[in-house]
């Protein structure tokens, strides 16, 4: 259906807990104009460590046909992992959006600069901002 890119600012984790912003793009896959998104993913587990800011590109799934202007406004759900020293890649895969029949596929992509090991589950909330 489509990709989205999404800047993530840099924090620190802790043991129980991190939130992240975002300022994300959606670009569909049929050539209609991009979607700006803004919000937070939140981290629950093992968090250790400082990270600099990153980059996570997902790809789009819908079970109900095309997405629409808004259409992945709301909460995501998944688990994730992933380890850095220096640079590193790790991976996210989120299921859910406004009718909860979303789910964001990892392309690639958590480009990442610090020293930071996290584990556990993903929450992440977009609010359209046009």
């Amino acid at each position: 259906m489509g990709q989205l890119f999404c800047n993530v600012s840099g924090g620190t984790g802790f043991v129980i807990t991190s939130s992240k912003g975002l300022n994300c793009e959606y670009s569909p896959a049929n050539g209609a104009p991009r979607q700006h998104y803004i919000g937070t993913i939140n981290s629950f587990g093992l968090q250790l460590g400082t990270q600099g800011p990153g980059q996570l590109t997902w790809d789009v799934a819908s079970a109900g046909g095309a997405v629409g202007p808004g259409s992945l406004a709301g909460s995501f759900k998944g688990a994730s992992a992933s380890a850095s020293v220096g640079a590193g890649i790790g991976t996210n895969a989120l299921f859910g959006g406004l009718d909860g029949g979303l789910t964001l596929q990892p392309l690639s992509v958590q480009t990442e600069t610090g020293v930071n090991v996290a584990a556990g589950v993903t929450n992440m909330t977009l609010d359209y901002a046009p």
